[in-house]
C-alpha cells in the first residue's frame, strides 16, 4: 500500500507542478500584456516593472493553485483510469476512499500552504506591489491612506479621518474633519456620523462644528457641505485593498468597528474568508475525484481540461455570490465565508458515492 500511495502521490505532484507552472505563466503573460503598455507610457523604469510582477507572485499563486489542484486531480485519476490501474486496485478489494486518500492528504497540505501564503506573504507583498505601482511607476502622490482603524485624506487645508467606508451606500462613517491654517493651526473641527457623496460633492450629516477662532462655541447642523477633493474611486480601491489584509488585521479592524457601533459584516466576512478560501484546494480534490472517475476511461485530455475549467468557474462564481450576501449583511459572515466550501464538498462526496455504486 505504501508503494501505491507513493506512486499515486508522485503522479499527482508532477501534474500539479506542471499545471501550476502553466497557470502562472498564462496569468503572468496576460497581466503583462494588459499593464506593460500603460507602464511604459507612464515612463516606468524596467526594474520597477519587474519588481511589480515579482511582488505579485504570491497573489498569483493564491488565485491559480486551486485550479492547478483540480486539473492535477482530473488528469492523474483520468490517466490511471484509462490504463485500468484503478480497476485493478478496486478488484483487489481496495475501497475508493482508500485509493484516493493520498490525494486528499496532499490537497489538505496545499490548503495549508495557501493559508500561510495568504496570511504571511500576500499582505506584505501587496503593500510593496501597490507602492511600486503608485509611486515608482505612476509617480503618484499617495494622499489617501488606509490604516488598521482609520482612513486618512488631506485636501488642501482640510484633513479628514473616517472609521469606515460603505461602498454600496457611497458613505463614510465616523467622520472627523480638521480645517487648518497655512501655519497648520486648527481653525475648525467638524464631527459627523457620516459623510455622503452626492452631485454637490461630500456632505456631512448630523455634523457638530467647533470653531477655535473668534467667540468659539459648538454648532449642530443637519447637513454641512465640504469642499473635499476625495474621489469615490480612490475609496473603492482602498476598500478592495482590505481583501489583502491578514486575518488578524481584519479581525482587529472589524472589532474596532463594532465597538464604535458600526456594521462590520463586510469585514467579518472577509476575515472568515481568509480561513475558508485557502481550503478551495481541498474542495477541488474532493470535487475532481468523482468527475475524473466518471469520464476517465472515455474522455481525452482536452475534455478533462474543459471539465476542470468549468468546475472551477462554477465554484468561484458560487463562492463570490455567497460571500457578497455576507458582506451586505444578508447572511451571517461565517456561513457566507464557508458556505460554498461546504456545498461543493458535500456534492463531491455524494457524486463519489454514486461512482462507488456503479
Amino acid at each position: 500500500m505504501r508503494i501505491m500511495d507513493r506512486y499515486l502521490a508522485a503522479t499527482w505532484l508532477r501534474l500539479l507542478l506542471l499545471c501550476q507552472a502553466g497557470f502562472l505563466a498564462v496569468y503572468l503573460i496576460l497581466d503583462l500584456m494588459d499593464k506593460f503598455g500603460r507602464f511604459m507610457r507612464a515612463g516606468a523604469p524596467l526594474p520597477a516593472v519587474f519588481e511589480f510582477f515579482f511582488f505579485k507572485m504570491p497573489e498569483m499563486l493564491g488565485q491559480t493553485m486551486p485550479f492547478a489542484v483540480l486539473m492535477a486531480t482530473l488528469l492523474a485519476l483520468g490517466a490511471l483510469s484509462r490504463s485500468s490501474e484503478l480497476t485493478a486496485l478496486r478488484s483487489c478489494g481496495l475501497s475508493l476512499p482508500r485509493i484516493v486518500a493520498p490525494l486528499l492528504v496532499l490537497g489538505f497540505f496545499c490548503s495549508l500552504l495557501l493559508l500561510l501564503n495568504a496570511e504571511l506573504l500576500v499582505p506584505n507583498s501587496y503593500q510593496r506591489m501597490d507602492y511600486v505601482e503608485k509611486v515608482l511607476i505612476k509617480k503618484q502622490n499617495r494622499d489617501t491612506f488606509f490604516r488598521l482603524n482609520n482612513i486618512w485624506f488631506r485636501s488642501n487645508n482640510l484633513i479628514l479621518q473616517a472609521k469606515a467606508f460603505d461602498p454600496d451606500a457611497v458613505m463614510l462613517k465616523g467622520v472627523t474633519l480638521w480645517d487648518l491654517s497655512p501655519e497648520m493651526e486648527p481653525l475648525q473641527r467638524m464631527d459627523a456620523q457620516r459623510a455622503v457623496y452626492g452631485p454637490r460633492g461630500w456632505i456631512l450629516e448630523q455634523a457638530r462644528l467647533r470653531s477655535f477662532t473668534g467667540p468659539g462655541g459648538v454648532r449642530t447642523l443637519s447637513q454641512l457641505p465640504v469642499s473635499l477633493t476625495l474621489k469615490v474611486d480612490d475609496l473603492r480601491l482602498l476598500d478592495n485593498n482590505a481583501d489583502n489584509l491578514s486575518f488578524r488585521k481584519l479581525r482587529s479592524y472589524a472589532r474596532s468597528l463594532q465597538r464604535g457601533g458600526y456594521d462590520a459584516s463586510r469585514y467579518l466576512t472577509m476575515m472568515h474568508a481568509k480561513l475558508a478560501s485557502p481550503f478551495a484546494a481541498l474542495v477541488m480534490v474532493v470535487l475532481g475525484i468523482p468527475f475524473a472517475l466518471r469520464t476517465g476511461r472515455t474522455a481525452g485530455v482536452a475534455r478533462g481540461v474543459g471539465v476542470g475549467v468549468a468546475l472551477g468557474f462554477v465554484y468561484f462564481v458560487v463562492n463570490a455570490a455567497v460571500q457578497s450576501y455576507g458582506r451586505s449583511g444578508v447572511l451571517p459572515p461565517l456561513l457566507a465565508a464557508w458556505g460554498a466550501n461546504v456545498i461543493f464538498i458535500l456534492s463531491g462526496i455524494w457524486l463519489a458515492m454514486t461512482v462507488k455504486q456503479q
